[in-house]
Order: structure tokens, then C-alpha cells, then sequence
């Protein structure tokens, strides 16, 4: 074109515009329409070619373009100029300017013209110049956006008009865009040649394109796609090219890289393989990415097939590269949480559909483990882990590495993951949640780039994590919006239960069904080798974050599966937990144990990296060395214990896998419990001690305390995950408790601590778990390992102690049901047989009592029952403790335990009353009874109403059921029942095996029943009597008559025993004698109350059965104590008639006043129950006696009836115990012989007994009496006894023994002496019995064939039989007999009785023997009694003697008087003058006897009897000389005093002047001639002899007896002398006379004592010299 042409153009230009300018106001708006004119000149300016104009000109239009001044048809000539320049390779640079320029600014471009200035960039796109290449590029780029955004800008503007949707046309050809807007039209003819050019086609709209490449159609493609979504899913044509072009295309294109596979040599195959090219690859992918991301929803049949093939592309097999763009791809789809959702939506969950989501998952994790494995064998074949679609498959893989042990820290500062020698790094590839590429974006590349090493593992890793937090996050927020949906539908109609619809749900179930293998797998295997920390916590996170969601959709397989697998990587390697490796193994079967033997040793793995922090002993059975604890395995721990904090609502079953790992870490550390179950670190017991680096040091506390957390928010869980977690914690126990067995080594008490702690926290909701809980730990308890039960023991114990601490709602006060629920256990725990848990148990129930006491209510049967569960076999210390419990019961809890409990309280004191372990406690138990009576005594009416409520209540009950009501001592009213078990208890205490027992049960027995037996009513007296105190009696007497009489050495320790209680015998007969004793006062002091029982009478037998049997006892102290309580109860007397005043009236009845105090002052505010005083009662019956007699006499003969049983008792009783031995010698000293106390004790009864019987006593009894009292009397005293009973054998003592006999003849006497007419036949039998006592004096009473021995003679210490000294006691008998007979000589008995008889028949003897009596007292007592009595008695024979009664008392008393005065003893050697004066005093009293009172009475008198006395006086008138008296003596001891009054009596009634019969005159004259012939012999004699002796003297003997003779002669003629003549017979001269010559005839003697005597003699003769007067003058001759 011409210069010319051109500067024409430009002129006319200007002139138009100015036009324009001028007329117009909208310029632009006429520049527009004049545009094509306007345009030209510049048009032209560039058809010049030259640069400069070009240049100006391009600019111009651009100026143009850009104030929107040019037409469509300037628009059509302008890309048409720009063509040109384009074909003449002209300011390329600028032509793109220009069309960007031109497209952008307007929309005026359209169809060929648009499709021109398309191609255009293109053409310029492929130029040889680097910068136009690259800025077409862009400019390519820009305007097929500007295109598509013409289209969108055209939607919006047509948006709200409704169309026609395009009819469907049979034949979809690709041309029928007939339907589309301009805009959309133009876009739709762009993509359709894009898809043409990619895939080598001839384009059909974009006319003029030379070359394309596919990379760069990829990109545009992609591009596309990826800005303008909405364009393909709203409008169905560019659907259809999506479906028809684009996913054909992209398959197509892939094919390459399907195929090959790497390493395979070209001839496998037939034909060679196309080698994948990376940049087409790359786009490719990058291109699926964005098909999937946007048009999932369309393309759902592609989209499988696409990803299908994305997950062939991970396979080992495949280049690196494409391995790496392909993970990178994967990555991409992972931070799309919803796209996979839809991805198994779409396939996992439809039928004979691929698995996509699960495939695409498992391919990450084979991917992941590939790395690790074909690096290390090289053989990728060897390592396929198959990975498609079998579960199993994934399963297997999942054990690959799962037992690996430690983490980061490690010596390379790069974190990387490590495995059997495989060392992989890791690199920061994108930011958590976004998946930044790097290969996919390497679109500049065209080979393939080199993948740095570890970087496919950290975008796997990174894809997985991101996988794992995406779909968790989205999954928990919509269930969490779900719940909350729910809440409040249930708030707004609580009535439905809406369950949501389950879609949702089977979605998230199914997403995590698919995923979880192989996610474990790869996570598994991460865990395993990461040896960075921060690595393994976003590992670690990534499996809590799963397990969690698991738990929370109810999935519990992959649950546990995920908390086994951090189990296990918490563990030391290779750790041998069963329970963990059978849930990897097989996860349906949930075996376990800790101490399995099937260790599944899973992977070498590469423990050199780990940092060891501690070294510990493995939990098991066998000593196994140590373990190693790597610091990856505490930061797992720590994971271990976030789950279970965080998320232990959801874990379920799976409680038990984390707290075994928990248990078997914990033991790994050393943690030991501490207070309240909260573990501590402690020191390891055995093996080598646990070592702990100090890193791990500072963590324990924490861990500690994490641990501790973890329990106490148990509290936050619902009612279901806490049993979960208590039946793991019980599982887990039930392990450790196995484990223990048979060993003494440490246990794990990691879970009964848990148990415990769980407990604690849970207070508010402890009976949902308190059965499982405390049954469990009851169990534990009971383990033979010390250790193990302690804790046990510890957990029941603290569990209990904080429920009934814990203020629960409602308070327990008003939970009878919880709080029984929670003692429970305490009792339960007496079942157990070990000491040391009973101690725990008893020690918990001293500070329950000191803490919760007052409000234990229905608890205390419980806790009693506790106390009262003590056995002789537990040991004292746990005795003491128990007892401790029951004391503090007693001072402190009586009053607030119901009433009912007071039984059993009773009970228990009584239990620890009989144990034998620990005396002391005993002894203490049987105060707390006696405490607990005070209790009873004090409350008694309080405790009476409350019986009578409950006793209601339960006879209701019982009616209801129609049973009777079953209780002890049934028909007694409950308070008095209360007392009988008392009684009962205190009764069993009394016959316990130990005495001291035995006592005090006793003396507390009696005196409750004394002090507090008023309370009981009437009826229950009659048990108190029948089954406590006989029944008591009966047992006592049975024990005391078995009991051992083996010596025991010492008391136990250094206790001596006193020889009277060194048997069995005697410490049982101790407590005969004060159970004896017991019930006598009883029967004594109550016997008012007792006769009013109907069988009053029945009871005193049996009483008085005990008495006697014990009376009759070998044991001296029973016996004796026996006849004690005898006589106590006889001392009761019959109430007196006349009494008026009561007091009176009870003295009278023998009760002591101070019986009457106590009980009639009944102390301030307690009045008496349902009685007055005692006193009041006994006026009560007196009076009645007082006015009504009949009822008095009636009583009186029930009176009689006790006293005639007593007596009978007493009968029998002295007859056993005085009848003296049958056989042997009394050496044997098996043959037992009472006391003499005890015989003094029994016979002193008898003059009490007798006052109530004495109106019956009949002679019977008063001879059954002799037989005792003389039997009594008979027994000899054991020698060592004797220096107590006898003071000394010289004094004349009377034993008590002795003087009680004759107490008890007394009694008998002087009741006889007052009593009526009938009784006084009873003398004679007393005189009997007292003259035979009094025959003791000479012949001491033989006790049966038994020797004894003289006092004297008796060695103290040996065991013999002394007599005792029975001289006394016969002389005191004899002053009886004398005292009485001198009362009762006149009485008719004793008359006929020949009473008088008897006594001088009983006397000869101590008379006869004289000097051989055993007293020299003896028979002078019995000469002076003979006189008195016969001063008494001659008389009452005179007036009786017609009778004859008398006739056979003279002889006896001629005896009498012959055998003393002329006795064959000697007297002793050493007897003195004045004694010997004093005998013959008493002879010489004698003989005055004969002389006043007998012979004076001859005419009364048998004239036998009267010879004899003659006789016996003639006798002592001449001789009586002792042989052996010294010269000086001689005198004296020739009796002259005696025979001298012999003769005087002699002749004096020889010469009687009043004779007054012819017999007595004969008497006196036959006396005269025996003596005087006597006379006439003696001194015949004395001359012969003098004669033939010589002049030796005569013996001195012959000599005194001649001179006694001529003094008799002497004295005989001044008889005569003082006579009357009269009265001398003439034959008496004669003989007088007779004896002169003889007298004569002596006077040679040579003796001068016989010549004085001779005078004497001779003298008086000179008086009879002549003749007599009288004679001469009567003449008689």
C-alpha cells in the first residue's frame, strides 16, 4: 500500500473523528458505530509492515479496543490484519497483545472470527522464539478462560428466564450446539477442538492450526475443567462432551502406563511396550484429579475407572516417578473427606461393584510398606502384600511390624522412619490438610525428574494422616449435629423414641469398615519405624482418632484392633502379652492371658535407633531377665492413657486391652499403689531393680497422675462403659490373682488399686457397681499371696469406709437397702481364713464404729456379726483387735442399735467370753455382760417398748405365714428373753475349761441375777430356775465329778499354781462351790418370789440333790462349801404369825436387812418393772398370812414338806459321808475320809433343820441321828491336818466338831424337856448315845479297820491317820449325862429304860481302869458324876424298888465300886504324897457314899447287894498296901484313911444300933467274924515268920501288914468300946477274945514300928478284963 494511500486514510480518519466530536455527545458511542472507518487507517498503517508504523498502529487499535470503540465487523478486519502480520512473523509479541487486548475488553468477538484469533495465539504458540512461545502460551491460556467466562457472564444474565429444555435428539451429533447461546456456542466449540487436538484429531472449529502439542491441550484441559465447573454440569451438551470426549480420552492416553511395568524385558511380551511419558502422565493425572474432584457426580462409572488405575499406578512395579505423581494424586483425594464419602457411596456400598474406597486406602498402606521392603530386597515380586481387595490380605499385612519398639530422638537429628535396616526420611511435603504437590507441577519437565529419597513415604504419610483427620472430623461432626438433632426432638416429645434414619449411618460404618485394615496396617508399620516424636504422635493421634470413632459407631473389631496396635507399641518388643497378639491374630477370639506362651515375634525391629529410657522385670510368671522401655514406648503409654481419658465412654470391651497394657507398663516402671490406689513410683522388689533414666523420671509423676486422672473421670461415664471398665479391671485382677499363685513374688496390683480408685470416684452411683466390684475384691482376698490379699483387703476396706462416708442421696439413714449393700462385704470378708485380712477387716470396723457409729441403724447385725465371726484358731492379735470393736460397742453404741440388736451384742460378748486364746479378753468379755445387764437395768422400759413393736410386727408376720414365731425362750415377753440370753451366755461361761473363767462368769451371773432379777416377770423365773440355774448345776456337777486329776506343773509361763488348785479336780471343785453357793442364795434371798412358782416344791428337791451330791464329793472344799449353802437355805424361816410390823416380819423370815436396802430403795428415777419393792411383796404375802390362816396352814405344810426333804438330805447325806470304810486297813488312801470342818459344818445344820421338824421327829430319826453324830465323831483327822484342829494333845480342848454334836443333843434335850408328854420317850436314846461318847474316854471308837496312830506319835508331814483326843469330848458327855439325869431320874422312860443302869454300867469301865485311863482326869470325872448320880438315882431305885425295875442296876453297881476302889492299875511311879492323898480322899468319899446313902437303906436293897459291900468294905479295912513305897512313904501310901473308914463302916453297921431286920443284923455280924478271923491269920503268920527269919528283918511288906492289922484291931476295939453291949454277938467276943494270946504272942517281935502298933493294940483290951455287967444280970448266955 502506497504512503499516500494511507496518509489519506489517516486525514479523513481525523476529519471523521473531529466530526463526530463536534455534533455528537456520546462520542464513543458514535465512534463505535463509525468504527470500521475509524479503524482503517491503522489497518492499513499495518499493512505497511514497516516496524515503526506497525507498531503506532497496533497501539492505536489497542487504544481503540480499549475505550470499547470498536464494531464487530472493525473487530472481524482487525483480526484478519493481525493474521496477516502473524503469517509475516511480524510483532508477534504485539499481536498477542492486541488479541488479548481486543477479547477481553469486549464481547464483540465471535464464532470464525473468535475461533481466528484462537488459532492465532496458537500459531504463535509453536514459533521457533522462546519469549513468543511462552507469552502465547499465556495468552492461549487467557483467552480460552475469557471464553469460558463470556459464557458464565451470559448464564447470569439469562438466569432468571425459563427455557425450554433442547428436546433430545436421536442422534447426539457432535454439531447440535443449536441450542446454545452465542457464548456457550463458542465455548462448547472450543472444548470439542481442544478434545480433538489432544487426542490428534483434525479440529472442526479452530481452522488454521499447524501444530498442537498434547501436554499443552492437557494443561488447557485441565484448566478448564478445573475454573469452570458449573459450565459442565449445567448445561447437558458440555455433560455429554465431559462423558463422550474427555473420559475416553484420558483412558486412552493412560493406557502406556498401564502397561509396562518396570524391569520387564521387551521379550515377555510380543510386542514393545510404549514407555510412559512423564509430562503426559503427570498432566494426565493432574487432569483426573480435577475430573474427580468436580464432576464425580457425573462421570461415577469413569471416576471408578480412574481410580482404579490411580491405585495400579502405586504398584512397586511402576517408575518412581509415576509412583510419586500418582501418591501425590492420592494425596489430593484425601484432604476431600466428602469425596470419599461419595466415593463409597457410590461403589464400596453397591453390590458387584469395586471397592474403590477400600482399594484406594490399602494401596496407600502397600505403598507405604512397599517402600520399606522392595528397598530392602530388591525383588519386588517377593513382596507382593496383597494388596487389592481381600481383607485378609490387609489383615496379614497388618501384622508386619506391629511388635516394634522405640521412637525419635534417635541419632540422626532428620526425622525419618527406620525398619529392618531400611532407613526412609521424612520430609515436610504439605501443610496438615492441604496436599501441595511438587511433581504434579512440574509441568516444564520432560523427562522425568529424580524422587529424592523418603519423599513418596512422606506424602503417603502425609495422604494418610490427612485421610485419617478428614474423614474422622467429618464423620464425628455430623454425629455429633446428629445427637444434638435427637436431644432436642427428645425434648420437644420425650414420649417418642426416635430413632434416626440409618443411611447416615451405614455411610460412616462402612467407610470405616473399609479403611480400617489397611490404615492399621500402614499406621502399624509407621509407628513401628518412625524414630521421630513428633512423627509418632501424629501417628499415634491418627489411631486414637480412629479407635475413638470406632468405639463411638459400635464397631468393636477394628476398635480393639487400633487400641491393640498402640498397646503393642507401648510394650517392649516382642513383649509377651497374649491378649494383644490373639486380638491381632484373630480378632474375633478374645482369649486372654497375661503369660501366654504363643509370642508371636512379629519383627526384628531396629531397636539401635530407640533411646532406652528404663529397664524393668517383665509381669510373668517365669523370671525373665529384663525388659527395655524405649522412650517411643512411653509416648505410646501416654497415648494409651489420653484414649482411655479421652474417649473411655466408647472403648467398651476394649477397657480390657488398654489396662493390661497399662497393668503391665506400670509394673515395668515400679509403680506401686500408695493410698486410695493412686500409683507411686516404688521400689522394684525382686530381681534386678528397676532402672530408670532420668528422663523418665521426671515423666512417672506425671504418667502417675495421667493414671490417676484417668480413673477419676470414670466418673463422666455412663452406666454401661463403667462396667465395662470394671469387669476389664476385674479380668485383669483375676489375671494378676492367677499369676500369684504359688509364688511369693511381688503380684501386679495394678488393678485392684484401679479397682479401688474407680470405686471412689463413683461414689455417688456405687450400686450399679458394687457387686462386681466387692465380689471381685472378696475374692482377691482370700489369695494366698500375702501381698495380693493385703490389697485386696485394703481396696474392700476403703470402698466401705468412703460409701458410708459419703453423703449419698437420699442419706443412707433412709437407704436401709444401700447401706446393708455396702456392709455387706464386711461381713462377707469373714469367710476369709487369713489373719492378716481379718486384722484389716476388724481394724476397718473399729473406725467405721469411731467414724459412723451412731448411724449404722440396720447395719448392726452386720457389723456385729463381723465382731462376733472370731475363732479360737485366729490368733490373739486379731482376737484383741475384734474385742477392741466389741468394747467400744458396749461403753459407746447400746443406745442407738435398735433394741433387736441387743440379742446378738449379747451374743458376741458371750463368744469372746469362750474363746481360749487370750484369757484376759475373756475375763473382760464377762464384764462387758455384766456392763450391758447395767444397760438393760437402766433402759429397761424404753428398751421393753421397743421389743414389744418389733415383737408385734413379727407375731403378725407370723400369723400371716401361719407359722409360729421362732424365737429363744419363746413364751417370756422379749425384754425378759433379753435377760435369759444373758443368763444363757453367762451360763456357758461358768462351765468353761479355764477356772478363772469360770469364776467370774459366775460371780457376775449371781450378782446380775441379784442385782437386776426383780425386772423379770413372774413365769420367766421359772426358766431362770430350770434351764439357766439347774441346768447350770447339772453341768457344773457333771464336769467337776469327770474332771483330771492329774497334777499341772505350773499355770502356763511362770505361774504358780497353789497346791489347791493344782488339778483339774480342784479348780472345777472351786467352781462347783460357787455355782453352788450361787443358787442357794438365789433360792434364799428370792424365796418368796420362787414359792410362788407352781413347782417351788419340785425345785427345792432338786436343789437339795445338788447339795447333796455335793456334800457327798471327794473334794473337801465342794463338800464343805455344800453344807455352807445348806445352811443357808435353811436359814429362811417360816414367816411368824403374830409379826405386825413388816420389818419384823422380814427379820423373821431371815432376811438379811441388807437384802431388804438395795431392792426397796430402787434408786432415783428408775422405778421397778411390773413389781412393788420386795418389800413390799413380802409384807404382801405376810399380811395375807395374817388374815387368812387357812392359806398360812396350808403353806406351813408345804413347809414341812421342804423341811422333811432337807432333813432327808441331810440324813443322807451324814450317813455317806460317816459310814466308815468296809475292807482294808485304811493304807490305801483311796478311800475317802471328810474333814472335820466339814463334819462340824453338816452336824451344826441339825439344830436349825430340827426346829422345823421337830413336832414329827419321831425315835426313828433320833436313831438315825445317833449313827451320824457317832459316826461323825469316830472319824480320825489326817496328821497333817492335825496341828489345826488340835492345839495340843495336854489341853483339854473339845473340837468344834465335838462341841457341835453335843450342841445338836442339847437342841434335842431341851426341846424334849419342853416339848409335850410323847417326846420324853426320847430320853433314854439320848442317855445311850451321850454314855456312848462318854465311852470314848477309855476306848477310843475304831473308824472302820483304819489304823491311826496317837497324836504324839503322828509325823505331820506323812500322810497317816491321827485319833484324835476323845478324853475331853467323853468327860464333857459325861457332865451332859449327869446334868440331864440329874433333871430326868423320875421320868418313867428313864426309869423303865434302866437309864440309871446304863450310866454305871459305862462308868465301871473309866472306874475299873482307874490309873490306866488314858486321862488321870478321866475317872475322877467319873467318880464324882457316879456320886451325883446315885445321889440322884439311889433314891428313885429305893421308891421304884418293888418294881424290880432297878433289881439288875445293883449288881452293876457293886461291880462298880469294887472295880475302883479295888483297881489292878498301878498308880503311876511319879504320882506325889499330896496326890496320892487327894485319890484316897476320893476313895474315902466313896465309901461315905455306901455309908450314907446305901447301907443306912438295906431293907430296900438286895441283900446279895448288901454282902458285897460288906465284903468290900471288910477288904479295904485290913488291906490295901502298895508294894513299892519307900520307908518314908510308908505311912502314907498304906491307905490308912481308907481302910480306916472302911472299918469304921464297917463296923459301925456291924454294931448298928437301929437293926431293924434280922437280916441286916446278920450281915453286920457275918462282916464282923470274916474280919476279925483275918485278924487271927495275919498275925499267926507274922510269928512264924519272925521266928523262922531269925535275925534278919521280915520284908517290909509282911511288916506293914501286921502293923495295918493291929491298928484294925485297934480301931475295932474302940468300935466296941463305944457300942452298945447289946448290939455285940457273944460269938464276936469270942472271937475278939481269941485274938488276945495272939497279940501276946507278937510282942517278941523285933520291929519298934510293930511294937508301938502292938501297944496301940493291946491297950484297949484292959477294958473288956472283967466280965460284962449286963450279962450277969440278964443271964444270958
Amino acid at each position: 500500500m502506497a504512503p499516500s494511500v494511507f496518509s489519506q486514510a489517516a486525514e479523513s480518519g481525523i476529519v471523521k473523528i473531529k466530526t463526530i466530536a463536534a455534533r455528537n455527545t456520546d462520542i464513543l458511542a458514535t465512534l463505535k458505530e463509525n468504527s470500521s472507518e475509524v479503524v482503517q487507517p491503522f489497518l492499513m498503517g499495518c499493512g505497511t509492515k514497516e516496524p515503526k508504523i506497525t507498531q503506532l498502529c497496533l497501539a492505536a487499535i489497542q487504544r481503540l479496543m480499549s475505550h470499547e470503540v470498536v464494531s464487530e465487523a472493525a473487530a472481524g478486519n482487525i483480526i484478519n490484519m493481525l493474521w496477516q502480520l502473524m503469517e509475516n512473523g511480524l510483532e508477534e509479541l504485539k499481536l498477542l497483545q492486541t488479541v488479548l487486548v481486543l477479547l477481553t475488553t469486549n464481547t464483540v468477538v465471535h464464532d470464525e472470527v473468535l475461533s481466528k484469533a484462537i488459532v492465532l495465539c496458537f500459531r504463535l504458540h509453536f514459533t521457533k522464539d522462546n519469549i513468543t512461545n511462552n507469552t502465547a502460551a499465556a495468552t492461549v491460556r487467557q483467552v480460552v478462560t475469557v471464553v469460558f467466562e463470556r459464557m458464565v457472564a451470559e448464564d447470569e444474565r439469562f438466569k432468571d428466564i425459563v427455557e425450554q429444555p433442547p428436546p433430545v435428539q436421536g442422534n447426539t451429533n457432535r454439531r447440535s450446539v443449536s441450542t446454545l447461546r452465542p457464548s456457550a456456542k463458542d465455548a462448547y466449540m472450543l472444548f470439542q477442538d481442544l478434545c480433538q487436538l489432544v487426542n490428534a484429531d483434525a479440529p472442526y472449529w479452530l481452522v488454521g492450526m499447524t501444530e498442537m502439542t498434547r501436554t499443552f491441550g492437557l494443561e488447557l484441559l485441565e484448566s478448564v475443567l478445573n475454573d469452570f465447573p458449573g459450565v459442565f454440569l449445567q448445561h447437558q451438551e458440555f455433560s455429554f462432551l465431559l462423558k463422550e470426549r474427555v473420559c475416553p480420552l484420558v483412558i486412552k492416553l493412560f493406557s502406556p502406563n498401564i502397561k509396562f511395568r518396570q524391569g520387564n524385558s521387551s521379550a515377555a511380551s510380543p510386542a514393545p511396550v510404549e514407555k510412559p511419558y512423564f509430562p503426559i502422565c503427570m498432566r494426565l493425572l493432574r487432569v483426573v484429579s480435577v475430573l474427580i474432584k468436580h464432576f464425580y457426580s457425573l462421570l461415577v462409572t469413569e471416576c471408578e475407572i480412574f481410580l482404579s488405575l490411580l491405585v495400579k499406578f502405586l504398584d512397586g512395579e511402576k517408575p518412581q516417578w509415576l509412583r510419586a505423581v500418582a501418591v501425590e494424586s492420592v494425596h489430593r483425594l484425601c484432604v476431600q473427606p466428602h469425596l470419599l464419602r461419595s466415593f463409597c457411596l457410590s461403589y464400596d456400598m453397591k453390590q458387584h461393584s469395586t471397592k474403590v474406597f477400600r482399594d484406594i486406602v490399602n494401596a496407600l498402606g502397600s505403598f507405604i510398606q512397599s517402600l520399606f521392603i522392595v528397598l530392602n530386597t530388591g525383588n519386588p515380586a517377593a513382596t507382593n502384600a496383597s494388596t487389592g481387595g481381600s481383607g485378609s490380605g490387609a489383615q496379614g499385612a497388618s501384622q508386619v511390624g506391629l511388635g516394634a519398639g522405640g521412637q525419635g530422638g534417635s541419632l540422626t537429628t532428620q526425622a525419618a522412619f527406620e525398619y529392618r535396616g531400611t532407613w526412609i526420611p521424612l520430609m515436610t511435603v504439605s501443610v496438615q490438610g492441604s496436599a501441595k504437590a511438587t511433581y504434579l507441577e512440574m509441568l516444564d519437565k520432560v523427562e522425568p525428574p529424580s524422587i529424592p529419597e523418603g519423599y513418596a513415604m512422606s506424602v503417603a504419610f502425609s495422604a494418610l494422616l490427612d485421610l485419617v483427620r478428614g474423614i474422622t472430623s467429618m464423620i464425628e461432626r455430623e454425629l455429633t449435629k446428629e445427637e444434638e438433632e435427637a436431644a432436642v426432638r427428645r425434648e420437644a416429645n420425650p414420649d417418642q423414641n426416635t430413632q434416626p434414619e440409618p443411611g447416615a449411618h451405614l455411610v460412616w460404618e462402612e467407610m470405616v469398615s473399609a479403611c480400617w485394615c489397611g490404615l492399621l496396617a500402614a499406621l502399624s508399620l509407621l509407628l513401628d519405624a518412625s524414630t521421630d516424636e513428633t512423627a509418632t504422635e501424629s501417628i499415634l493421634k491418627a489411631e486414637l482418632t480412629v479407635a475413638s470413632l470406632c468405639g463411638r459407631l459400635g464397631l468393636v473389631t477394628p476398635r480393639d484392633a487400633f487400641i491393640t496396635a498402640i498397646c503393642k507399641a507401648s510394650l517392649p518388643p516382642h513383649y509377651a502379652l497374649t491378649v494383644l497378639s490373639s486380638n491381632t491374630a484373630n480378632l474375633n477370639n478374645k482369649a486372654y492371658s497375661i503369660q501366654g506362651q504363643s509370642v508371636q515375634i512379629i519383627s526384628s525391629s531396629s531397636e539401635s535407633h530407640q533411646q532406652v529410657v528404663a529397664v524393668g522385670q517383665p509381669l510373668s510368671l517365669q523370671p525373665q531377665g529384663t525388659v527395655v522401655l524405649t522412650a517411643k514406648n512411653i509416648q505410646c503409654m501416654r497415648a494409651l492413657l489420653n484414649l482411655a481419658h479421652c474417649h473411655g465412654a466408647v472403648l467398651g470391651t476394649s477397657w480390657q486391652l488398654v489396662l493390661a497394657t497399662l497393668q503391665h507398663l506400670v509394673w515395668i516402671l515400679g509403680l506401686k499403689p500408695g493410698v486410695g490406689g493412686a500409683l507411686k513410683p516404688g521400689r522394684a522388689v525382686e530381681g534386678p531393680s528397676t532402672v530408670l533414666t532420668t528422663a523418665v523420671m521426671t515423666d512417672l509423676p506425671v504418667i502417675s497422675s495421667i493414671l490417676s486422672r484417668l480413673f477419676e473421670s470414670s466418673q463422666y461415664l455412663d452406666d454401661v462403659s463403667l462396667h465395662h471398665l470394671i469387669n476389664a479391671l476385674c479380668s485383669l485382677s483375676l489375671e494378676a490373682v492367677e499369676m500369684a499363685y504359688g509364688t511369693n513374688k511381688e503380684p501386679s496390683l495394678f488393678a485392684v488399686a484401679k479397682l479401688l480408685e474407680t470405686g471412689l470416684v463413683n461414689m455417688d452411683r456405687i450400686e450399679i457397681l458394687w457387686r462386681p466390684l466387692t465380689g471381685h475384691l472378696l475374692e482377691v482376698c482370700q489369695h494366698p499371696n500375702a501381698r495380693m490379699r493385703e490389697w485386696g483387703a485394703e481396696a474392700v476396706t476403703a470402698l466401705i469406709k468412703a460409701g458410708l462416708a459419703y453423703k449419698h442421696n437420699p442419706p443412707l439413714a433412709q437407704n436401709q437397702r444401700l447401706q446393708l449393700l455396702l456392709l455387706n462385704p464386711l461381713k462377707e470378708l469373714s469367710n476369709v481364713l487369713h489373719a492378716d485380712i481379718r486384722q484389716k477387716q476388724l481394724e476397718s470396723v473399729l473406725q467405721i464404729l469411731q467414724s459412723q457409729g451412731d448411724s449404722l441403724g440396720p447395719g448392726w447385725p452386720l457389723v456385729l456379726g463381723v465382731i462376733g465371726a472370731i475363732r479360737n484358731d485366729q490368733g490373739e492379735s486379731l482376737i484383741r483387735t475384734a474385742f477392741q470393736c466389741l468394747q467400744l460397742v458396749v461403753t459407746d453404741f447400746l443406745p442407738t442399735m435398735p433394741c433387736t440388736c441387743l440379742e446378738i451384742v449379747l451374743d458376741v460378748a458371750g463368744s469372746y467370753g469362750l474363746q481360749n486364746q487370750e484369757l484376759n479378753i475373756s475375763l473382760t468379755s464377762i464384764g462387758l455382760l455384766w456392763n450391758i445387764s447395767d444397760y438393760f437395768f437402766q433402759r429397761g422400759e424404753a428398751i421393753t417398748q421397743e421389743l414389744e413393736r418389733e415383737e408385734a410386727a413379727l407375731q403378725k408376720q407370723a400369723q400371716d405365714k401361719g407359722e409360729p414365731l421362732n424365737r429363744p425362750f419363746h413364751p417370756a415377753p422379749p425384754f425378759d428373753c433379753l435377760w435369759l440370753c444373758l443368763y444363757a451366755k453367762l451360763g456357758q461361761l461358768c462351765v468353761d475349761p479355764r477356772p478363772a473363767v469360770r469364776k467370774s462368769a459366775g460371780q457376775t451371773m449371781f450378782s446380775t441375777i441379784a442385782a437386776h432379777g426383780t425386772l423379770l416377770q413372774q413365769p420367766t423365773w421359772h426358766i431362770v430356775v430350770w434351764k439357766v440355774l439347774f441346768h447350770l448345776l447339772d453341768c457344773v456337777r457333771k464336769s467337776s465329778t469327770t474332771a483330771d486329776k492329774e497334777k499341772i506343773e505350773s499355770g502356763g509361763g511362770n505361774i504358780l499354781i497353789h497346791h489347791s488348785r493344782d488339778t483339774a479336780e480342784k479348780q472345777w471343785a472351786e467352781t462347783w462351790v460357787l455355782t453352788l453357793a450361787g443358787v442357794a442364795r438365789i433360792f434364799n434371798t428370792r424365796r418368796y418370789l420362787l414359792q410362788q412358782l407352781g413347782d417351788f416344791f419340785k425345785a427345792w428337791e432338786v436343789l437339795l440333790d445338788h447339795i447333796q451330791s455335793a456334800a457327798l464329793s471327794k473334794n473337801s472344799e465342794v463338800s464343805l462349801a455344800a453344807l455352807k449353802s445348806f445352811q443357808e437355805i435353811l436359814q429362811i424361816a417360816t414367816p411368824v404369825k403374830d409379826s405386825a410390823m413388816p420389818t419384823d416380819a422380814l427379820a423373821a423370815m431371815g432376811v438379811h436387812p441388807v437384802l431388804i436396802d438395795p431392792l426397796s430403795a430402787s434408786g432415783p428415777g428408775r422405778p421397778l418393772l411390773r413389781s412393788n419393792s420386795m418389800l413390799e411383796r413380802l409384807t404382801r404375802y405376810n399380811d395375807a398370812e395374817l388374815q387368812a390362816p387357812p392359806p398360812g396352814e396350808e403353806s406351813a405344810l408345804e413347809d414341812a414338806a421342804l423341811w422333811w426333804s432337807a432333813w432327808n438330805t441331810w440324813y443322807r447325806t451324814g450317813t455317806d459321808s460317816t459310814r466308815p470304810p468296809s475292807g482294808g486297813t485304811g493304807a490305801d488312801r483311796s478311800f475317802f475320809i471328810p474333814s472335820q470342818p466339814y463334819l462340824t459344818a453338816l452336824v451344826q445344820i441339825f439344830p436349825a433343820l430340827y426346829q422345823h421338824i421337830k413336832t414329827d421327829f419321831s425315835m426313828e430319826d433320833l436313831r438315825k441321828l445317833g449313827v451320824i453324830l457317832h459316826g461323825g465323831v469316830s472319824i480320825p483327822i489326817s496328821s497333817d491336818a492335825s496341828p489345826f484342829i488340835l492345839p495340843s494333845y495336854t489341853e483339854a480342848v473339845l473340837t468344834s466338831l465335838q462341841e457341835a454334836v453335843l450342841t445338836a443333843l442339847d437342841v434335842l434335850q431341851k426341846a424334849i424337856c419342853v416339848g409335850p408328854e410323847n417326846l420324853q420317850v426320847m430320853y433314854p436314846a439320848i442317855f445311850e448315845q451321850l454314855l456312848l461318847f462318854v465311852e470314848f474316854s477309855c476306848k477310843p471308837p475304831q473308824y472302820g479297820k483304819m489304823e491311826t496312830k496317837h497324836v504324839a506319835n503322828a509325823k505331820y508331814n506323812q500322810a497317816e491317820w491321827v485319833a484324835l483326843n476323845y478324853v475331853p469330848f467323853a468327860e464333857r458327855s459325861l457332865e451332859v449325862v449327869v446334868d440331864l439325869y440329874h433333871k430326868t431320874a423320875c421320868h418313867k422312860a428313864v426309869i423303865n429304860q434302866k437309864v440309871l443302869q446304863n450310866i454305871i454300867k459305862t462308868l465301871r469301865m473309866p472306874l475299873g481302869l482307874r490309873y490306866a485311863c488314858p486321862s488321870e482326869s478321866t475317872w475322877k470325872l467319873a467318880v464324882s458324876s457316879l456320886l451325883k448320880v446315885l445321889s440322884t438315882g439311889l433314891p428313885v431305885a429305893r421308891q421304884h424298888a418293888s418294881s424290880g425295875r432297878f433289881d439288875t442296876m445293883w449288881p452293876e453297881l457293886a461291880n462298880a465300886f469294887e472295880d475302883f476302889l479295888f483297881t489292878k492299875s498301878t498308880p503311876p511311879d511319879n504320882v506325889s504324897i499330896q496326890e496320892f492323898q487327894k485319890n484316897e480322899a476320893i476313895d474315902v468319899e466313896v465309901v461315905q457314899l455306901i455309908s450314907t446313902e446305901i447301907l443306912p437303906f438295906a431293907i430296900f436293897i438286895p441283900k446279895d447287894f448288901v454282902g458285897q459291900m460288906m465284903a468290900m468294905l471288910n477288904k479295904g479295912s485290913i488291906h490295901s498296901q502298895s508294894s513299892s513305897f519307900t520307908e518314908a512313904e510308908i505311912d502314907v501310901r498304906m491307905r490308912e484313911e481308907f481302910s480306916k473308914v472302911c472299918f469304921e463302916t464297917l463296923l459301925q453297921f456291924s454294931f448298928s444300933n437301929k437293926v431293924s431286920t434280922p437280916q441286916e443284923g446278920y450281915i453286920s455280924r457275918m462282916a464282923l467274924s470274916v474280919l476279925l478271923k483275918r485278924s487271927q491269920d495275919v498275925l499267926r503268920r507274922y510269928v512264924d515268920d519272925e521266928r523262922l527269919s531269925g535275925r534278919c528283918p521280915l520284908p517290909r511288906q509282911q511288916v506293914t501288914e501286921i502293923i495295918f492289922v493291929l491298928k484294925a484291931i485297934s480301931t475295932l476295939m474302940d468300935s466296941l468300946k463305944k457300942t452298945q453291949p447289946e448290939n455285940v454277938d457273944g460269938t464276936t467276943w469270942a472271937q475278939v477274945i481269941a485274938l488276945y494270946p495272939t497279940l501276946v504272942e507278937c510282942i517278941t517281935c523285933s520291929s519298934s514300928e510293930v511294937s508301938s502298933a502292938l501297944k496301940e493294940a493291946m491297950g484297949p483290951f484292959k477294958d473288956f478284963m472283967q466280965p460284962p455287967l449286963s450279962r450277969v444280970q440278964n443271964g444270958e448266955s
